[in-house]
């Protein structure tokens, strides 16, 4: 057998050189190939080595692990393929290698996939809520977190946190726990009432004494405008015996501040500029209604509503309503003033006391001319009570605002009481939680309580405090 022995077989045509043929193989001894650089077609470097760094594809290049493939040695902490392209709502079950961002809007859950050595999940507090949307960790079957065989509970607005699969004593547990702290996009954070969400906005409610208190700011002055509604107490509507003709309470004063574009939404005519908050605890008061006047004696007035107070702004509670022949007393003034009581001809109370700018509500309505025994409405944060004729004066319209997310009215005056020989009909209420004649106000409405024929005049409604911020 003849042997051929060469240093080099080639083909050449220009650049191309050519090892081999077609149907042949190249075998290298030992299965060995020593190279600096593997390219491909297009001559980008596929793998490539200095000294002894060697690099895995080039600029631009996507490096992909084929599906069913697995890896080690390369240590998988921080290594997951986050799913951007659809926000976690609701709750909803994590796979092996992937990380998801979650946009609570309640309470939600997170199932953890059955644990091996090695397998990674993670997940990220998208809208900076989970304080307010806990997210509940929970493990597949008796797998444990941290070695207890229990939920895990994120709690902390912006947090992000990354789970390894150890092993069946400690089962997963947290590598990576960090919350969210960018400077630039920082808003307000703040607890107390009772909190809803309207669009990037949140709502705090205060039906009750309670404190807003505010944990964060932001580094940008606009974002920390509050829009805000302090609605006081009604006054309580005048008694008597009947045919006494008792006067409509006042309803208490409506204050209400608005910045935007920070904090848009539809807000009452009385609006006036929103307020700036820092970081502290802000005491709310939200005023009680006015008890109604006793029946049993001529020329008995109700109380006045009580005050509804938020950092600086203080609205003043409903006038109280007076029993027949009741020379209108100075606790008929108030937010909004009580309607006069009848007997004789007489104006009503003042509205917008104390006063401030815009008015906070108006004057209750006039007893009826010529000694007739009708009595006028209370005065509403929308307008002033009606002056009776031969019928009791409805009370004034309260105000709307959109602060709460849709359309309330609050703040109407109480109706007026009558009764024949010495006037007809019973004073409707004024929209917005008002008492027609004999009856309540509307409790968080501010509205003011009716005048009572021969009863208990109506009690005026409590007041309320709503406070509403970006916070994303």
């Amino acid at each position: 057998m003849s042997k051929i022995e060469v240093n080099e077989i080639d083909v050449q045509s220009g650049t191309t050189i050519t090892v081999g043929s077609a149907c042949k193989s190249v075998a290298v001894p030992g299965n060995v190939v020593k190279t600096n650089a593997v390219q491909a077609s297009d001559a980008g470097n596929i793998i490539s080595q200095s000294g002894t760094t060697i690099t895995i594809g080039a600029s631009g290049d996507t490096v992909s692990l084929a599906s069913g493939a697995s890896q080690s040695g390369f240590g998988r902490s921080g290594s997951v393929d986050w799913q951007t392209g659809s926000l976690k709502t609701s709750t909803f079950t994590a796979a092996d290698g992937e990380g998801y961002f979650v946009n609570a809007s309640g309470a939600i859950t997170m199932n953890l996939p059955a644990g091996t050595a090695g397998a990674i999940v993670a997940v990220s507090d998208y809208a900076r809520n989970f304080a307010t949307h806990n997210l509940s960790v929970t493990p597949n079957g008796s797998q444990k977190i941290g070695g207890i065989a229990a939920n895990a509970t994120l709690n902390v607005n912006g947090q992000a946190a990354t789970f390894v699969y150890v092993d069946d004593t400690k089962g997963w547990v947290n590598v990576q726990n960090a919350e969210d702290t960018e400077i630039g996009a920082a808003f307000i954070s703040a607890t107390g009432g009772s909190v809803a969400e309207c669009g990037n906005c949140k709502i705090h409610t205060f039906t009750s004494p309670g404190t807003f208190c505010v944990s964060q700011i932001s580094p940008t002055p606009a974002n920390n405008a509050v829009a805000y509604l302090v609605i006081a107490g009604g006054g309580g509507g005048g008694g008597g015996n009947p045919p006494d003709a008792s006067s409509g309470a006042g309803a208490g004063g409506f204050r209400e501040g608005r910045n935007n574009p920070i904090t848009p939404y539809t807000a009452s005519p009385l609006v006036t500029c929103g307020h700036t908050v820092s970081v502290q605890g802000y005491p709310i008061t939200v005023g009680a209604g006015g008890s109604g006047g006793p029946s049993g004696a001529p020329g008995n007035e109700g109380s006045k509503g009580s005050d509804s107070v938020f950092s600086s702004f203080t609205s003043g509670g409903g006038g109280a309503g007076h029993g027949q022949n009741n020379g209108n007393t100075t606790p008929g003034q108030g937010g909004s003033g009580a309607g006069a009581s009848g007997g004789s001809p007489r104006s009503g109370m003042a509205g917008n006391v104390p006063p401030v700018s815009p008015s906070q509500g108006n004057p209750g309505g006039a007893s009826g001319p010529g000694g007739i025994g009708a009595a006028g409405g209370g005065g509403g944060a929308g307008g002033a009570g009606s002056a009776s004729g031969g019928d009791s004066g409805p009370g004034g319209n309260g105000a709307t605002t959109s602060i709460s997310g849709s359309p309330v009215t609050r703040a109407g005056g109480g109706g007026g009481a009558g009764a024949p020989p010495r006037g007809t009909g019973a004073g409707t209420a004024g929209p917005g939680g008002g008492g027609a004649a004999n009856a309540c106000g509307t409790a968080n409405t501010g509205g003011g309580g009716g005048g009572g024929t021969g009863v208990t005049g109506g009690a005026g409604g409590s007041g309320i405090v709503i406070i509403r911020y970006k916070f994303q």
